[in-house]
């Protein structure tokens, strides 16, 4: 058989650092070994006029039907382009800031979004265009693609891409990002960290000379503070076969915090002048303050800098030069607001503060709550120092030199705030006025583009390899019948990978042996770990909450056989760190070939289920639960009524005390049995089946349990012409509704809407209402689907208004007054935050409300607190003086004040009492929902 001709080399190494604020490209060409040169990127720099520039400013705008003259958007190589990225973007976008996508890198990120879905801009007007953060990325990536080829001798998507992400990017960013790449025309790609980058920039300049200059147990702390992220990194100097050799030994957490958040602060000040107060602007006018506030910071602490900039805010339609507002910031404005606020003078025991800030909540995203870069770089120390001690052997451990890097530290006076604290924190071990070697980094916004060119060239054998693989270990959570740990938070668990997994490289687990279950749901736990150290593949260890991160879920159903019969299976694991940098796990079956890609969740549409205390139950205790089941639905010896009370006898606890564990095996229990019997076997059916399944997440199986739920949609209920039975469908719907996805929401909702509109008479029917609701069905309804947070935004306005127009016929009903409050929620419960309804639109609600005669009860309170309730993102809450009317119109009600002051605090539910009011009752025991950050 004739052999394939072998690929062609490489003409060029590409390195692209797609930044959250500037995105920049270098090449070195590998054939004639030349230096490593800056690719200028043709782009749009004013409507109609195409330059090139160093960067390309990640920003994205989405013209409206009148904001640029036709052809405004033209590029050379697409006459019909109707968008623009780039300068032109960043500048129009600051005029029109509805239309900016900004940030897309960041909202890669965030799981409480739908990252796949058209969101951004955030705070786009309703009916603009919007796009999804994987799509904005697309188009960043796209248009590199199109500048190179219509300048290059070489395609670019022929060439060797490394494409650069932060150090601290979770596995789900990473795939995020590799997709887009492939969607931009861009199917080979390798991801790079970016701190790793940075460092290669400087190695490149002196791969010929460092090791005349390092000594075996140095240390480098590589601090890199971009537009939106700050990573840390140290990498060690040790000795090799063939001399000196560099490796990454740590890896601090995702910190999202940066130069965007400068901006916000600086903003916020001049805001509190301007109008009076923080928060006052509304969130057009807010993005145009924070664009000149950005401007107005790269000017004040430029070289050669002016004393003051003043800053120009204009007015909105119909007050266009009346509303303009005009302010200046100072030099000393800049500093005092950056230094003191972001990198402040700390000890190196400081640690950032928990506390939400609202400061950092502008933009919608998970910012960290402590805006102090310094006390986080001084908790990543401390976290890495004892390990530090062992790979060197030093008695005293500290940063022999400091890289920086990021667009964020490009004034020197930041880079010297830090090189002086460092100095203080190890003076006294290093020696008196001892301060860390800075290595040079002559063009911060530009270092990680040119290391990653350099990178492709040591991928090819030649240059200075720095040591890294995997930033992380990786576990998977086993069960084990003699685990008898006290519950500390942690968990058995099995070492999968180690640190320092080189990339490409496959490793099989035979030992220890492993069982999983075939033709059923399984949920597969896994972990990463950035400070776990030693752990081989195959050890058993345990770990606790403090050193292990939670991927997103890997929830599959192993089919094995024709007959699809449950059954365990002896398997084995295996991982592997691709060559692109994403991380992938396959099960073996050990006796046949059969194999599974188990694969983490990317779409975004679902957090992590929330951490559930386990609680290990008597098995005799569920077996007999189990045959009680039997007793009442196979062979109706026991009354459906008689149902609970014999549970809670052969459980020995009241329902209410029933753990996620016993619930969730009830309900695999009840989706095997009949139901048909009698209408009176079917409602207690679904009551007692939506119960153990509330509120449709917790359990890492919740996502294939709903998959078998939705088949009961499909079908509708057996008895749908009799009332008790439709009520409890519509109780089991809100129940689980946290568990269904979006598509699904959606579909429900669709189905009901022609029997929502009170005055629309409809001889229409459905096989789910087969006819008009009565009043306590209706409500029903309502509770139901004001709990489906993933309808979109839209869709749940409507749902408002059609539930206002009814409020004004008569008094509502307290449970109407749940549905209102739950669809204009200010906190969701556990939806994405692109489905809130918009602030405005509650504002109406709320002064609609307000014209009524307005009872005096809890539940009225409730309902207005959550539709009030601030957030300190201007995007979410509604304007102040509303929330002030709510806050007066407590101070009549006996728990008044306690709502008052839950109104007020930014910080997000988490309290019981307030869990079961949004989801209409107690969760499961031992479900803990973590605080919703915005």
């Amino acid at each position: 058989m004739p052999r394939s001709s072998p690929k062609p080399p490489y003409r060029y190494a590409v390195g692209i650092d797609l930044g959250t604020t500037n995105t920049a490209v270098a090449y070195l060409d590998l054939r004639a070994g030349q230096a490593i040169r800056l690719f200028e990127i043709p782009q749009l720099v004013a409507p109609g006029e195409v330059a090139a520039r160093p960067g390309l400013p990640s920003f994205l705008y989405l013209p409206g039907p009148h904001d640029l003259p036709p052809g405004s958007t033209a590029l050379p190589w697409d006459a019909g382009r109707d968008y623009a990225v780039g300068e032109m973007a960043r500048e129009q976008g600051a005029r029109v800031s509805g239309r900016l996508v900004a940030s897309a890198k960041s909202w890669l990120c965030h799981a409480r979004v739908d990252r796949t879905a058209a969101i951004l801009p955030w705070e786009a007007p309703r009916g603009a265009a919007q796009v999804s953060p994987v799509e904005a990325t697309r188009r960043y990536l796209q248009h590199l693609r199109e500048a190179w080829n219509a300048r290059m001798d070489a395609p670019f998507e022929d060439q060797l891409l490394l494409l650069t992400v932060p150090a601290s990017f979770d596995e789900v960013a990473r795939e995020l990002t590799v997709r887009a790449a492939h969607e931009a025309g861009l199917p080979h790609v390798v991801l790079l960290e970016e701190p790793l980058a940075a460092f290669y920039a400087w190695l490149s300049a002196h791969e010929d000379t460092w090791q005349d200059t390092m000594a075996a147990g140095q240390l480098v702390l590589v601090c890199d503070v971009g537009g939106g992220t700050t990573d840390f990194s140290i990498i060690g100097v040790e000795r090799g076969e063939a001399g000196l050799r560099f490796n990454r030994l740590a890896v601090g957490d995702h910190l999202m915090l940066g130069g965007d958040n400068m901006d916000h602060t600086l903003a916020r000040h001049l805001e509190a002048r301007l109008a009076g107060a923080p928060g006052k602007l509304d969130a057009r006018r807010w993005q145009h303050l924070v664009q000149a506030c950005r401007r107005a910071k790269e000017t004040l602490l430029a070289d050669a800098a002016p004393e003051q900039v003043d800053v120009t805010v204009v007015g909105t339609a119909g007050r266009l030069i009346a509303g303009t507002l005009k302010g200046t910031l100072t030099q000393d404005d800049v500093r005092h607001l950056l230094l003191d606020g972001f990198f402040p003078d700390v000890p190196l025991d400081d640690a950032p503060t928990e506390r939400p800030r609202t400061g950092l909540t502008e933009l919608g995203l998970p910012y960290v709550h402590d805006p102090a870069v310094t006390r986080h770089l001084a908790q990543f120390w401390r976290r890495f120092e004892p390990y530090l001690h062992e790979t060197t052997g030093r008695p005293a451990v500290f940063p022999d030199y400091v890289l920086f890097n990021g667009g964020a530290l490009t004034p020197a006076t930041l880079r010297e705030r830090l090189t002086e604290l460092v100095g203080a924190w190890f003076g006294p071990v290093a020696g008196d006025a001892w301060r860390p070697v800075v290595l040079a980094n002559p063009r911060l916004d530009l270092a990680v583009a040119r290391g990653a060119a350099y990178y492709g060239r040591v991928r090819q054998g030649a240059g200075v390899k720095v040591g890294s693989g995997s930033p992380r270990a990786y576990y998977v959570a086993v069960g084990t019948p003699d685990d008898d740990t006290p519950d500390d938070g942690g968990h058995t668990a099995v070492c999968l990978a180690p640190r320092g997994m080189e990339e490409g490289v496959i490793i099989r687990l035979d030992e220890p042996p492993f069982e999983a279950r075939t033709n059923q749901p399984v949920a597969f736990k896994v972990f990463a770990s950035n400070t776990r150290l030693g752990d081989r593949p195959g050890d058993v260890v345990r770990l606790t909450e403090a050193e292990s991160i939670p991927l997103p879920p890997i929830q599959t159903v192993l089919r094995y056989g024709k007959k699809g019969i449950v059954d365990r299976l002896p398997v084995r694991l295996s991982v592997h760190l691709t060559e692109v940098g994403t991380l992938a796990l396959w099960c073996h079956a050990v006796q046949t070939g059969h194999r599974w890609q188990l694969q983490f969740d990317v779409r975004g549409e679902a957090e992590t289920p929330p951490p559930v205390v386990e609680e290990t139950v008597d098995e005799t205790l569920l077996e007999t639960a189990g045959a009680v089941l039997r007793q009442v639905f196979s062979e109706q010896s026991l009354a459906p009524e008689a149902l609970r009370k014999a549970l809670e006898h052969r459980l020995e606890r009241p329902r209410e005390d029933w753990p996620v564990s016993v619930l969730r095996r009830l309900a695999d229990a009840l989706f095997d049995l009949p139901r048909e019997a009698s209408p009176r076997h079917e409602a207690r059916w679904f009551n007692l089946l939506g119960y153990c399944l509330r509120p449709g997440f917790g359990d890492l199986a919740d996502g294939l349990r709903m998959d078998r739920a939705w088949k009961l949609f499909l079908e509708g209920p057996r008895f749908s012409g009799e009332v008790q039975c439709r009520s409890e469908w519509w109780v089991f719907w809100r129940r689980i509704a946290g568990g269904l996805s979006a598509a699904r929401q959606a579909q429900v909702y669709h189905e009901l809407r022609p029997f929502l509109q009170p005055r629309v008479r409809t001889k229409k029917t459905s096989r789910l209402l087969p006819q008009q609701p009565a009043s306590r069905e209706r409500l029903e309804i309502w509770m139901a689907l004001a709990g489906f947070e993933r309808l979109p935004a839209e869709t749940r306005a409507t749902l408002g208004r059609l539930l206002l127009e009814a409020f004004r016929e008569g008094r509502p009903h307290k449970l109407a007054w749940w549905a209102l409050g739950r669809l204009g929620a200010r906190h969701p419960a556990y939806g994405p935050l692109d489905s809130l309804v918009p602030p405005a639109e509650v504002a109406f609600w709320l002064k609609t409300l307000f014209a009524t005669r307005l009872e005096r009860k809890d539940y009225v309170g409730n309902a207005l607190v959550h539709l009030a309730r601030y957030t300190g993102d201007r995007t979410r809450d509604v304007p102040e003086e509303y929330r002030n009317r709510v806050a007066r119109w407590l101070r009549r009600l006996p728990e008044g004040e306690a709502l008052r002051t839950y109104l007020l605090d930014p910080a997000p539910a988490h309290t019981r009492e307030e869990e079961a009011w949004m989801f209409g009752e107690a969760l499961p025991t031992g479900l803990l929902l973590t605080p919703h950050e915005a």
